[in-house]
């Protein structure tokens, strides 16, 4: 009786072999999606689904519906409507909720992420609007204005000052993550990589059965798009990095960076080039990343070490020129730094 019981054993085993080498195929399968958001930002979107779906067309349409809500730069959106009447009833399932993160994100990085620093950033040249002739009054003046505690919000609806102006530019790819991230899951999928202008959620593991390797741009000026500094296992979490080495223009002989700080209104100038940060969502990644470039190597490094919800990875100029590098502990292990 024994001997037949193992011999069960082994052929069932046996049995399970064979038919996962030929299956094996058909389990890897992999559907990659490729197209544009918010105007000309590229996504790159990788599932497996035994069942092989396409579903290029619903996140297409999930996109559309998440920009045409929180776009500053449409004039009929949800967020342009709120910033010109002051108040919001939540038209679609997007604002509330950005809304709700923003808060914490504000609060938690005690104000260097600020979603109302766009009239700041808008006269600096980097928003919808044209940029303006600048002074020290005008940036004075508009710093009066900004201060995220100053929306008020709840479940139903939203109100702000008058000058009060929002823009959620800084977490909008994060948050479109999570909306495509959240969508693949509802239909089943577990496996995945979403990932909209370099933010990413991963899921799982890839076609190849390892966690999915995302890698990390080398953060120097005039240097090609695309240059890895770092890979890095993403298992599990969302990604995001933020940086001053893609997004800044010269002005008398001066590099003026994207990066507003809510403090004094004026570009950052410090040698922290880029921060990622891995969070339980993209939105939350996306923030936080944003507030490591105004608050500096140091105090990112605080704000990582007192968020048990956050690891980062900091790549910032040594007093030599030479790059160097902070990992919390969490992800020491997942990154590999390129020779």
């Amino acid at each position: 009786m024994q001997k037949r019981r193992i011999l069960l054993i082994v052929l069932a085993i046996g049995i399970l072999v064979v038919w996962r080498q030929l299956h094996k195929d058909e389990e890897a399968k992999i559907t990659h999606l490729k197209g544009t958001t918010m105007g000309v930002v590229p996504y790159s979107i990788k599932y497996i689904d035994l069942a092989g779906r396409d579903y290029q067309l619903e996140i297409d349409s999930l996109l559309v519906d998440f920009n045409e809500s929180l776009s500053t730069y449409i004039p009929s959106s949800e967020i342009s409507t709120f910033n010109e009447t002051n108040h919001a009833n939540y038209e679609t399932a997007y604002l509330y909720p950005m809304l709700r993160i923003s808060q914490e994100i504000y609060q938690k990085s005690h104000g260097a992420f600020d979603p109302t620093i766009g009239p700041l950033v808008n006269v600096w040249g980097f928003g919808p609007q044209q940029k303006l002739s600048l002074d020290s009054s005008l940036v004075d003046s508009l710093i009066q204005i900004v201060g995220f505690d100053k929306v008020k919000f709840d479940q139903q609806r939203a109100s702000k000052p008058a000058n009060t102006y929002l823009d959620f530019s800084a977490t909008a790819k994060g948050y479109g993550v999570d909306i495509v991230a959240d969508f693949l899951y509802a239909q089943g999928i577990r496996n995945y990589m979403v990932e909209i202008g370099g933010e990413v959620v991963c899921r799982g593991k890839n076609e190849k059965g390892t966690y999915w390797k995302i890698g990390i741009e080398k953060p120097e000026m005039n240097r090609q798009a695309g240059t890895l500094f770092a890979t890095t296992f993403v298992k599990n979490t969302a990604l995001a990095t933020s940086g001053n080495y893609r997004n800044y223009y010269k002005e008398n002989g001066q590099i003026i960076s994207h990066t507003i700080s809510p403090y004094t209104g004026f570009p950052i100038r410090h040698n922290l080039l880029s921060a990622s940060i891995y969070a339980p969502n993209c939105a939350l990644a996306d923030g936080y990343a944003t507030a490591c470039m105004v608050l500096g190597v140091d105090r990112s490094i605080q704000m990582i070490e007192d968020n048990k919800e956050l690891e980062g990875f900091l790549i910032f100029s040594a007093e030599d020129g030479s790059l160097a590098t902070y990992a919390s502990k969490g992800v020491q292990s997942l990154i590999e730094v390129l020779p």
